[in-house]
């Protein structure tokens, strides 16, 4: 699957379709010109998704489409997304980020801030950072990113910016995932609402589901990674 992003604007175009890729761009650059803009190939982007199946085999990857350059991770709205379907950039750059933050605490301290103020601005900069669009990328982290997540946490917690009783990183993630779904389930004018009509009124004497969405069926375990699929299937057993 090649997926092309010029300033913010996506184009998919599954594995079946490659050959299309060139009629596709070439569809948008002859709708920006309709309106007065201009398709700069130079600032476009094109990355490639292979099936987990093909990973590590000698794989001959497609030229890339208009001299759009490939690379093997774009950054969407702050967040990174590669090739791989995976959060290990991303948790490697947020990783980065937030350290980063930790000097200014540091240099806070020394100028005498109270040790609750730093807690405070701890959860306003770093926690806040790191649960910045959680739901878009934390279940496509692996276990080993939660490790290195946690570690991350449990070192604030030592330098004391952040609380003993502080959550971990996986409560932290279940909760933005509550909290968001709740918004999506309670909107009818949610722009995700799309994605999970409502179930269909069935008379059996069935167990109350959390919800009245209807489950979307899961294909494949690349679905369990989505932050909607996840949401709807939870606590149904």
């Amino acid at each position: 699957m090649c997926f092309f992003c010029h300033y913010g604007l996506p184009i998919v175009v599954s594995a079946a379709n490659s050959h299309t890729c060139a009629d596709e761009v070439l569809h948008i650059q002859a709708w920006a010109s309709d309106n007065n803009l201009r398709l700069n190939t130079a600032k476009s982007r094109e990355i490639i998704f292979q099936a987990r199946s093909v990973r590590g085999k000698s794989e001959v990857l497609p030229p890339p489409c208009l001299d759009i350059k490939q690379v093997t991770q774009l950054t969407m709205l702050g967040v990174i997304l590669n090739d791989r379907l995976t959060a290990s950039d991303h948790v490697t750059e947020l990783l980065t980020s937030c350290s980063r933050l930790l000097y200014a605490l540091r240099v806070l301290r020394a100028r005498g801030l109270p040790q609750q103020s730093l807690q405070d601005i701890f959860r306003a900069t770093v926690e806040a950072k790191l649960m910045y669009a959680a739901p878009a990328w934390s279940g496509f982290c692996s276990a080993a990113d939660r490790v290195r997540l946690n570690a991350f946490l449990r070192r604030c917690m030592k330098l004391g910016y952040r609380d003993r009783g502080a959550l971990d990183i996986d409560t932290m993630f279940t909760d933005c995932d509550e909290q968001f779904f709740n918004k999506i389930t309670n909107n009818s004018s949610h722009i995700l609402q799309q994605f999970i009509p409502d179930r269909i009124t069935v008379n059996y004497n069935l167990r109350i589901r959390s919800h009245n969405k209807h489950l979307i069926p899961k294909t494949s375990d690349l679905n369990e990674r989505n932050f909607l699929i996840r949401n709807l299937y939870k606590d149904c057993y």
